[in-house]
């Protein structure tokens, strides 16, 4: 369980800046799940979704979504993934696999998946609300951003420490929401 709590390229949880934001979100907290409702619901709230407000720039360390203060879906993960690592809080990223907004296929969605004492592992969906959108930390219950609707559409079942590597690539090589929106990766689906 412990990779759950490591600090990676990504999930940069020690850089300063991400350190500073943990520690002031969970001062004064010792309840687990209550650092994370702050933490999730700070993410959801103070950041930006990349793709609702035109961001022209693309972030994917969790230390350039805190200092860019925008984030794809992916990008908002990794922030809420490394505050909850900083406050010694088991946090992994999750995956759906969603109809693109345009109708044209499909395209993953990021979420996290954090490990709640008496609960087990619990998904929270930082996205951002908006019209339609009203993604909620009320354990055990899961209120989040997306929900499977559709054939072709599915929750994929791991819970990974560290981001798929073609959501990284992804965010990594392309600029801007546009470029970003045109490009979002997906999955191969067996049977489908």
């Amino acid at each position: 369980m412990n990779r759950y709590l490591k600090s990676t390229d990504v999930i940069d949880w020690r850089s300063p800046g991400v350190l500073e934001c943990a520690r002031e979100l969970g001062q004064g907290r010792s309840d687990e799940p209550e650092t994370t409702r702050v933490c999730f619901e700070w993410v959801r709230d103070r950041i930006e979704h990349s793709g609702d407000h035109k961001a022209p720039v693309t972030t994917c360390l969790a230390s350039e979504v805190l200092e860019q203060g925008t984030g794809w879906c992916f990008a908002k993960s990794h922030l809420l993934a490394a505050l909850l690592r900083a406050n010694g809080i088991l946090a992994g990223l999750c995956y759906q696999r969603l109809s693109r907004e345009d109708g044209n296929g499909f395209s993953l969605h990021g979420l996290n998946a954090v490990h709640l004492p008496g609960i087990g592992w619990y998904r929270v969906d930082p996205r951002g609300n908006k019209p339609g959108v009203d993604a909620q930390f009320c354990p055990p219950d899961e209120r989040l951003a997306c929900s499977i609707e559709s054939a072709g559409e599915m929750d994929l079942p791991e819970i990974w420490p560290e981001p798929m590597p073609m959501v990284v690539d992804c965010l990594k090589h392309f600029q801007g929401w546009k470029q970003v929106e045109a490009n979002l990766p997906d999955v191969q689906v067996i049977g489908q």
